[in-house]
């Protein structure tokens, strides 16, 4: 180690200042697989060499792709979906990498079948890049889909809820992580995403409101039925408004009497719908 290794110590005492030495390769490879300036041909060199490597290093070296969006859409989506099966594959073990064999000359690698707990401790590994990933994307749709193909709906579940804790309902420049994780809640059911979900319905934010709205029907809980209906008072776009009326019809929910005032005058200007004089929402 030379004296400006030395330096660089971080408190951990490895080298580079990050806990771990850098892996040159892996981090050109990524840099090349994210490269908008890049051939395609290079790019989709740089992919499968990574997939290749195997390790959850390379898996973090290929979330990057997810970053980048180059013309024409249908390479963009081809390039994506081959970055996301190698990401998938690593955390599936079936490169036959270990965690341990990070940063390991190809002769030291061993050949033998990974072991259950071996592919386990290999698929966290994983999920933590993509999680540290997420921290810094300004789009989830893709690491979201990893984070699917490789956990449980239970585990899965938990990822997203602490995803999406990180957001609030106040403004933010971009809006697209709270959108893609909101759209991915859609799928899942519980008491935990139907509060999620509704703590969004006053985001400042008409699409996230829109998709809290739409994630909160699909918990299909009647105990949802005073915040979606209280959060028609504020409303402002239409839109939103045919959405919550929509929805309240569809799943013949009734309207509790104490708001049925408030929610008649909020569908004034909603002219698709109506409402009874019991509470129910009809076409109008």
């Amino acid at each position: 180690m030379g004296l400006f290794d030395f330096f660089k110590r971080d408190r951990s005492g490895a080298p580079g200042g990050e806990g771990k030495p850098k892996d040159r390769k892996l981090a050109s490879l990524g840099k090349k697989a994210a490269d908008k300036r890049s051939q395609s041909y290079d790019r989709d060199e740089a992919i499968r060499t990574l997939t290749d490597i195997g390790t959850h290093g390379a898996a973090e070296a290929l979330l990057k792709r997810f970053k980048l969006n180059v013309d024409p859409s249908i390479t963009d989506q081809e390039e994506k979906q081959l970055a996301f099966d190698g990401i998938v594959s690593i955390g599936k073990g079936m490169r036959g990498k270990r965690v341990s064999d990070e940063g390991k000359d190809g002769k030291a690698i061993s050949d033998e079948p990974l072991t259950e707990a071996e592919v386990l401790e290999l698929c966290e590994a994983v999920i933590e890049v993509t999680r540290t990933h997420c921290q810094r994307a300004e789009n989830y749709t893709w690491p979201l889909k990893v984070m699917r193909a490789l956990l449980d709906d239970g585990r899965y579940e938990q990822e997203l809820l602490a995803l999406l804790g990180d957001f609030d309902t106040e403004y933010t420049r971009n809006v697209e992580p709270k959108v893609n994780l909101l759209a991915a809640m859609e799928d899942l059911h519980s008491d935990a995403v139907r509060s999620a979900a509704e703590e969004f319905l006053d985001d400042v934010n008409d699409t996230v409101r829109f998709h809290a709205v739409e994630t909160t029907f699909k918990q299909d809980s009647p105990t949802s039925l005073p915040p979606l209906v209280g959060m028609m008072k504020n409303e402002e776009a239409v839109r939103i408004k045919n959405k919550v009326a929509e929805g309240l019809m569809r799943l013949d929910w009734t309207v509790p009497e104490e708001l049925r005032e408030e929610f008649r005058d909020a569908l004034r200007d909603a002219y698709e719908y109506a409402m009874t004089d019991g509470g129910k929402v009809k076409k109008a």
